[in-house]
Parts: C-alpha cells; sequence; structure tokens
C-alpha cells in the first residue's frame, strides 16, 4: 500500500541534513522568496529569548509540510520554503563567523573546549550545506572549503514567481562574506541595501548579528539552533493533500493565495500540452512587469487576475442575471477559475499573454496625468478601467484613446469621494457593474459609454449640494484633481512625479501661528482650522521643497529672490508657480482669509463642472 502522511518530531540540523542524492525543491506554484528583515529579527530574537531562558524543552518551530510525490529523494516544499531559505540563510552567516572565530580564539587550554566547539559547529553546518561527510572537513578553514562550498546544491528554486532563483546558492557557495557580496546580485538603480535581494539582505542581518556576539555565544547559539528547535516534518505522497493540509494548517507559513493555486494549474496544463518551456518564459516576463508595478503600487499578480476574472465575467455578460437585473455578488478568484469558468485554463500561453498585455498597458498608462489622479481616489476604478483595456494591445494605447472613459470614471469616484454613502451601494457598485459590460464590449463606442455616466450623475445627485460638499471639503484626494484640472484650464503642463506632499500655503502649525492667523485676518482658532484646511488653501507641492520652506511665512514661499533657499520658485505644479507670477511684484504679499474663500470658490465650481460634465 503506497505512503500518505508520515509525520515526524526534527531538530532542524536533522530536518536540514539530507542524504547525499535528495534536496529540497521549491515548486513551479510557490510565491517567492519575501521573508524581510523584521521577520529575520523576530526568529533571531526567538531564539536568543529562548537560550536566555536555559529551558530544557525543545523550542519549535511550526509545520513543515513536504511533497514526496515524485519519490523520496525531491523534497517539494509546500509550506515551509521561507522558514527553510531563512534557515539556509543563518546557517551560512552563523558558518562564517564561525570560521573567523576559530582563528581568533585563543589556543590555551582554558579556550580548549571552546575551539573543540566551534569546530563541531563548523562541521555540523557544512555537513548540513554541502552534505560534506566529517573527515573530509578541516578543523580550520584552508583551501579546500572552496571546494567543499561548490560541491552540493541542497536546495533547487523552480518557482516561476521568484525572479532571483541563484541568489540562495550564489551566498551558499561563497567562502566568506565578502565573496558572497561581490557575487550576489544588484538591482539596477537602486541605492544602498535596497539594490539587494532579500536572499542577501537577510543573510548580511544574520551575519552582522552573528559578528557581534563573542565567540562562547555564537557557540551556543548555533548549538541551540541546530540541537535545540524543532518542527514538525510532514511527508506526503500526495501532492493535493499536502496543499489542503498546508491551507488547514495554524502555522509559520502563509496560505496559499488564489492567485498561486491558478498558477500552478496553468503551469501543469502548460506541461501537460509541451508548453511548459513557453509557459515558464512567458510567465517569468509578466512576473517582472508586475514587481515594477508592485513597486510603484499599481499592481499585483493577484490583482492582475481580479482584473481578469472582472473582464471574463464582464465580457461573458455572467453579471447580468435572468431577469436582467445585476448581480454584483463576485466569487473568489480560485473558484472562478478552477470551477465556473475552467475552460480559461485550458489556454494557458493565451490568458498569460492577455495578462502580460494588461500588465504592459498599466506601465504605460501610469505615466498619464489623468490615471495618476485616478488612482489616487479608489483602487475599485482599476477594475473597470481594466476591462477597457482589453480592447487595446498595448502599442496602440495613448492618452488620448483612454481620456474619455478615465475622465467619466474620475468624475463618479470623485462623488464617491464627497457623499457619505460607500462604494457598495447600487449608486456606484450596481450601476459600475452594469456598465462594465459595455466596457468589455468594443460594439459600445466611448461616445454611448459616457453618455449613461453623464445621465447616471445627473439623475443621482443634485449639483446645489455636491457644491456645498466640495466647498466645505478638508480632507487631500481632492487636491490633486485641483491641480490637475486648474493645469488643463491654464494649459499648462502637469504630472505628479515621483515625490510629493500636500502643502498648506498658510501653514497649519509654527511657532509664528499666531501672528500669521492675524495677519491673515482670522479671529479664533476654530476658525483658523476651518480656513487653512480648504481646498483653496492647499496645492501639490515637490516634497524636497515642502519639507525645506517648511512653516515659513508666504512672502517667503512665493518670493522670487531666493538664494541660498528653495520655495515655490523652483516647484514645477501647476498652481505654486502661478502664485509666484501672481505676487512676483509685490514687496510684501500676504496670503489671508479671503484669498483662501476665493481659492477655494474657484476649486469648487472647477470640481463641479468637471463632475457635471460641463
Amino acid at each position: 500500500m503506497a505512503k500518505s502522511i508520515e509525520p515526524k518530531l526534527r531538530k532542524i540540523g536533522a530536518y536540514l541534513k539530507l542524504e547525499e542524492d535528495t534536496v529540497f525543491t521549491i515548486p513551479e506554484y510557490q510565491r517567492p522568496y519575501s521573508w524581510e528583515i523584521s521577520h529575520c529579527d523576530k526568529l533571531w530574537q526567538d531564539i536568543t529569548d529562548f537560550l536566555d531562558s536555559d529551558s530544557k524543552d525543545r523550542y519549535f518551530f511550526g509545520t513543515i509540510i513536504i511533497n514526496c510525490q515524485d519519490n523520496d529523494t525531491v523534497f517539494g516544499l509546500i509550506d515551509g520554503q521561507q522558514r527553510t531559505t531563512t534557515f539556509l540563510l543563518l546557517l551560512k552567516a552563523l558558518l562564517v563567523n564561525i570560521n573567523v572565530a576559530i582563528g581568533t580564539t585563543s589556543q590555551d587550554e582554558e579556550s580548549e573546549n571552546l575551539c573543540r566547539g566551534l569546530k563541531e559547529r563548523r562541521r555540523k553546518i557544512m555537513g548540513i550545506l554541502y552534505k560534506a561527510e566529517t573527515e573530509d572537513i578541516p578543523d580550520k578553514p584552508d583551501h579546500t572549503d572552496k571546494e567543499i562550498c561548490n560541491r552540493s546544491i541542497i536546495l533547487k528554486n523552480y518557482s516561476i514567481n521568484e525572479l532571483y532563483k541563484n541568489e540562495l546558492n550564489t551566498i551558499l557557495s561563497a567562502v566568506d562574506y565578502a565573496e558572497a557580496e561581490s557575487n550576489v546580485y544588484k538591482i539596477p538603480r537602486k541605492q544602498k541595501d535596497n539594490k539587494y535581494t532579500n536572499f542577501f539582505r537577510n543573510f548580511k542581518f544574520f551575519y552582522e548579528k552573528a559578528a557581534e556576539l563573542t565567540e562562547t555565544q555564537l557557540n551556543k547559539f548555533t548549538k541551540t539552533l541546530t540541537d535545540s528547535c524543532e518542527v514538525i516534518e510532514i511527508k506526503s505522497w500526495q501532492v493535493e493533500q499536502a496543499i489542503t493540509m498546508f491551507n488547514s494548517l495554524n502555522s509559520d507559513g502563509l496560505p496559499l493565495y488564489d492567485a498561486d493555486i491558478i498558477s500552478a494549474k496553468l503551469y501543469a496544463e502548460a506541461e501537460k500540452q509541451r508548453v511548459g518551456e513557453e509557459f515558464t518564459k512567458l510567465w517569468k516576463e509578466l512576473i517582472e512587469l508586475i514587481d515594477d508595478l508592485k513597486q510603484n503600487g499599481i499592481a499585483t499578480i493577484d490583482s492582475i487576475f481580479m482584473q481578469q476574472m472582472y473582464y471574463e465575467r464582464a465580457k461573458r455578460k455572467e453579471i447580468i442575471t435572468d431577469t436582467g437585473s445585476i448581480n454584483v455578488t463576485t466569487p473568489g478568484l480560485r473558484r472562478y477559475f478552477t470551477e465556473i469558468n475552467k475552460s480559461l485554463l485550458s489556454d494557458p500561453i493565451g490568458l498569460c499573454k492577455q495578462m502580460i498585455n494588461l500588465a504592459k498597458i498599466w506601465k504605460k498608462v501610469s505615466a498619464y496625468p489623468i490615471l495618476q489622479v485616478l488612482l489616487k481616489f479608489n483602487d475599485n476604478a482599476k477594475l473597470f478601467l481594466a476591462s477597457y483595456f482589453y480592447r487595446f494591445a498595448e502599442e496602440n494605447i495613448t492618452v488620448e484613446s483612454i481620456t474619455q472613459i478615465a475622465t467619466s470614471l474620475l468624475r463618479l469616484f470623485t462623488l464617491l469621494e464627497l457623499v457619505d454613502i460607500g462604494y457598495s451601494s447600487s449608486a456606484f457598485k450596481t450601476f459600475l457593474f452594469g456598465e462594465e459590460v459595455k466596457l468589455a464590449d468594443e460594439t459600445f463606442s466611448d461616445d454611448e459609454i459616457v453618455a449613461d455616466f453623464d445621465k447616471h450623475i445627473s439623475e443621482k445627485w443634485n449639483k446645489d449640494e455636491i457644491k456645498n460638499y466640495v466647498s466645505e471639503y478638508e480632507k487631500n484626494i481632492l487636491v490633486y484633481l485641483n491641480e490637475y484640472l486648474f493645469a488643463k484650464e491654464q494649459n499648462l503642463a502637469f504630472t505628479l512625479g515621483a515625490k510629493y506632499d500636500i502643502e498648506h500655503i498658510m501653514p497649519i502649525s509654527g511657532a509664528n501661528l499666531d501672528i500669521i492667523r492675524r495677519d491673515a485676518q482670522i479671529e479664533t482658532k476654530d476658525e483658523f482650522n476651518h480656513t487653512v484646511n480648504k481646498l483653496g488653501n492647499k496645492i501639490v507641492l515637490e516634497e524636497k521643497i515642502n519639507r525645506s520652506i517648511g512653516n515659513e511665512w508666504f512672502r517667503a514661499k512665493v518670493s522670487t529672490k531666493l538664494s541660498a533657499k528653495t520655495g515655490y520658485i523652483d516647484s514645477k505644479y501647476p498652481i505654486a508657480t502661478t502664485l509666484v507670477k501672481k505676487y512676483e511684484n509685490d514687496s510684501k504679499p500676504y496670503w489671508c482669509k479671503q484669498d483662501i474663500d476665493d481659492a477655494t470658490e474657484k476649486a469648487t465650481n472647477r470640481i463641479v463642472k468637471f463632475i457635471f460634465g460641463e
């Protein structure tokens, strides 16, 4: 009878010590290595606290689930890849420091036991990391270390989501820290530690923490990790059973996301169709694109899958019930792709190409000013905009081609920012779900869709009421919209850029606040607090300029004669540059309550006209 499950409580040293022909693997569908310094710091602190407690018990590091479906020499890490990878990095960091300690520890009789312990730790770690026999490992580091460090690979990474598959082995194969740092991958255009991957950043963290220990502490810490810390190793010979256990057990790992399961099934189907190599190449391209988008807060692999599902449901009119009403209930991603519409997985190459095109479009349009403003409002806007994007090949999309639809969505989400009802109401979610059917259907023109938005907005909201909401608005999102609309109104260039702040023209805090308030002709603090937060007192300003001028007086902010300092004169944003020009001939310009009220009224009229399509 075939084996099914084999659980075993194992010390970390025993768990990681593999037979000569055995290797850990990270399956194709697993997420990339994502542990950060905060995770490593907690791991280090947990071991240190346990060591300091002098407990005779063992310290438990959760459950590891291994798939042995192929054979008993390939250990697929279903649950435990993050911890296993981190344990290996930690062991390497300890080994590098032990090698140094062996050379610096006194060789007198008093230190004999410590030296013997360090040499035992060295042999044990090298036996784990490189499957080296005890008799082959010299007492002290010498020229044979290089050969040993290049002998064997303990972990192979097959994840199609991991961009840096070789980083772990690059670090493990290095003889010392300097060689590892020299050989690891450096991310282009990144500075300091940000140029390193999580693999090396975490290795560096452990290396530096271990370097702070005395030789005795280093010896004890290493022995505690390998001999007094444990995991429950559960081996399974049925992969589906292993994944089910993974998602049900409460361990240190995170449950597999829907996108992980879907990508695994896509890969399996590609292998079945003998197009696995082509799929892997396309998937790598998709993950690299999404990695860029993720850093800018535009998209993740999960959100791209979600947008794909929204598009498919709209295209197939699955959101329209038999009675013609709109069903806003959305199924889970995994259920949709693996049960409701599993035919989508039968074309892994086609689906992957579609998502690559979508990711490329997001990368391109994220630089468009109107999209930069829209994405400030509500992430749900992406779901409906993406359905419209499927009309285009990336090379054919332009700012002109999407402006009408993006503008309509921006108008509606501006209302969502202003009114008391939430996104889930029929005025927003139900309307947008119904409209998405048209967004995904090329037979509907942009003009037809815009007309639907015009009609919906005019019927649902009263202009005077909305005008009152805008004039009393004290939050920040509409500041971006006002800046964008002002630029269009004045025919000025506008883009948000990378680093920017919301600037209060009349400072909201500072040492001179009482004097500023009197100069501004504001009588009470309550009136001041209300006035300074109005739309007319806020603009977009470069982060560097905003933090430089701090709570300066208005006349200093708009000065055209600054030499050592910066101010609005150095800004590229439309309202700041316009203020400089307006007050350039005033010897002592003031920014008063009336100025704020006037600017607020103009901003209010500008935004209300935009909302109602005038």
